[in-house]
């Protein structure tokens, strides 16, 4: 009787090559936006000493960590985000940077949570932060470097939109209100968590962290705005106001008026954010934000570093790939090798391996049958491989000096000498050679 097939840890992917391609498209694309907006890499450690988490990030973060000890008793967590890891290092190098820093990564992170669509356990995440701006201008910068990463991966303004709030403002708007500067951070850790808690559920939640009905009343006045002018009917030309008003302008010069709105449901519960908050949504709301972020002006002082203004942003890969396939927006897969190499009858391994060591001396990536097996049968896995192209070594070929060299997608065919196949596959790929 057989064994049952072992599953992964819940919450866990494995990543087959197919998988990888498409994972791989995501990142590049990530990378040339990062790289078009002059972003720089970075990374930091897979796990961190828990305190750098309980001490800075709210309680939220707390209940979702991969807690372990090492062998010497130290409590250590993997990392269940990137800011945190970001701060310390630039704390630790006090003022020895150059600011501003333009830094991005693309890290494995884990959290212990409640699975749903688009949020699993392990993950990765893009991660764009600009250290030392307190202008508006860096987090329109970050908000436009957003959008084109979304662009860059096929959506347009009819499929997704940056919904963009103010931290600053709301606190502004709730002390106004009668709320104290404690009861904000509550009240901001519960909205955050509006959308996966039912509305009866929400509505107890909220008279227990907003019990005085008067300030309840005003509060829910406050949400019921819709727009930047409802708000300063409301609460008049109050200074976050301003300064959002200002990073729609700036974001119209970038073009991109049509891909952003303003949203007051949108808080980000974790504790360290302190101004303006963005998060990306597919238009139709189907599933959790795809990206988030915004300003943490004072979480690097708070890890011992110097006072630097700080924003950022991060984008899963797991909500990302099920928005790209719901919108049927799926990479041509690229063939395992640029050609392969059959052997004909008779053909020895020396001459086939001789073939392929020239051509990946070369740059060129090839491979060929690790069994003797019939023509047929090596065409059936130059198929499977996806390569583009097909050399025929041996045969009647050989014999004249020749190779055939045969396009797998049109089916042409062609002989060329056998002295020169790195250069006609070379001239095929379009290599610069060096």
């Amino acid at each position: 009787m057989s064994m049952p097939v072992p599953a992964g840890p819940k919450g866990t992917r494995d990543f087959f090559p197919e998988d990888i391609a498409f994972q791989g498209f995501i990142f590049s694309s990530w990378e040339k936006t990062c790289a078009c907006y002059g972003f720089e890499p970075y990374e930091g450690p897979m796990f961190e000493h828990l305190e750098l988490y309980t001490q800075k990030s709210g309680v939220e973060i707390e209940e979702q960590l991969y807690v372990f000890k090492d062998k010497k008793g130290r409590d250590l967590a993997l990392r269940p985000e990137m800011t945190p890891t970001l701060a310390r290092m630039v704390a630790s190098r006090g003022t020895n940077l150059k600011l501003p820093l333009r830094w991005y990564s693309m890290p494995r992170l884990f959290r212990y949570e409640k699975m749903q669509k688009g949020r699993l356990r392990e993950f990765f995440q893009l991660n764009l932060d600009i250290i030392g701006i307190s202008e508006v201008s860096a987090d329109a910068e970050l908000i436009a470097a957003a959008i084109d990463m979304m662009r860059s991966l096929g959506f347009t303004a009819g499929d997704f939109k940056v919904r963009i709030s103010s931290r600053t403002l709301l606190e502004e708007l709730f002390i106004a209100a009668g709320l104290s500067k404690e009861g904000c951070g509550l009240l901001y850790a519960l909205l955050d968590k509006k959308a996966k808690l039912p509305p009866e559920k929400f509505n107890h939640e909220l008279t227990k962290t907003v019990s005085d009905k008067n300030v309840l009343g005003k509060i829910a006045k406050i949400f019921e705005s819709q727009t930047l002018e409802d708000l300063q009917r409301l609460g008049g030309n109050l200074p976050a106001l301003t300064v959002l008003k200002e990073l729609f302008e700036t974001l119209g010069l970038y073009g991109f008026s049509d891909y952003v709105t303003f949203d007051i449901g949108i808080v980000r519960g974790l504790a360290y954010y302190t101004g303006i908050v963005f998060e990306v949504f597919d238009t139709a709301k189907s599933m959790r934000a795809v990206a988030g972020g915004g300003r943490y002006d004072r979480l690097i002082e708070q890890y011992g570093g110097p006072s630097v203004p700080a924003t950022g942003f991060a984008a899963g890969d797991v909500v990302l790939a099920e928005l790209m396939r719901e919108k049927g927006i799926s990479p041509a897969r690229t063939g395992r090798s640029s050609c392969y190499i059959t052997a004909l009858d008779g053909t020895k391994p020396a001459d086939i391996i001789a073939v392929a060591q020239e051509l990946r001396a070369a740059g060129i990536s090839c491979e060929f049958s690790l069994k003797n097996l019939n023509v047929s049968k090596q065409m059936k896995n130059a198929n499977a491989a996806r390569s583009p192209y097909a050399l025929f070594v041996g045969g009647d070929e050989a014999r004249q000096g020749l190779v055939k060299i045969k396009n797998m997608t049109t089916g042409d065919e062609t002989m060329v000498p056998r002295y020169e196949i790195v250069n006609n596959m070379t001239r095929l790929f379009s290599l610069n050679l060096t």
